[in-house]
């Protein structure tokens, strides 16, 4: 059994900033890699960015250069730094392994809006 503990979103305007935090837990591996992904309303869960046991990192094109993902293998969490943020970038926000496992959290929520 995994569990996936989203937290730190919140309401931004935009050009602000937020940081995501995602508590691992069971059998999730801290050699696995983990990744974000993000729900908009009314489209499909999108992967946005993702951190390998080497700390090699890849993003979505949308978020490149704004967003960086790290990860804190002694207390089994991930981040997600969330620069210059768009309206675009309204979803809820996932975290899971590299591919997924079917065990996912409540995710989230970042409104960007004025």
């Amino acid at each position: 059994q995994v569990q996936l503990v989203e937290s730190g979103g919140g309401l931004v305007q935009p050009g602000g900033s937020l940081r995501l935090s995602c508590a691992v837990s069971g059998s999730v591996a801290r050699s696995y890699t983990m990744a974000w992904y993000r729900r908009a309303p009314g489209k499909q869960r999108d992967w946005v960015a993702s951190i390998n046991r080497f700390a090699s990192t890849n993003y979505a094109d949308s978020v490149k250069g704004r967003f960086t993902i790290s990860r804190d293998n002694a207390k089994n969490l991930v981040y997600l730094q969330m620069n210059n943020l768009k309206p675009d970038d309204t979803a809820v926000y996932y975290c899971n392994s590299a591919p997924a496992t079917p065990y996912w959290g409540q995710g989230t929520q970042v409104t960007v809006s004025s």
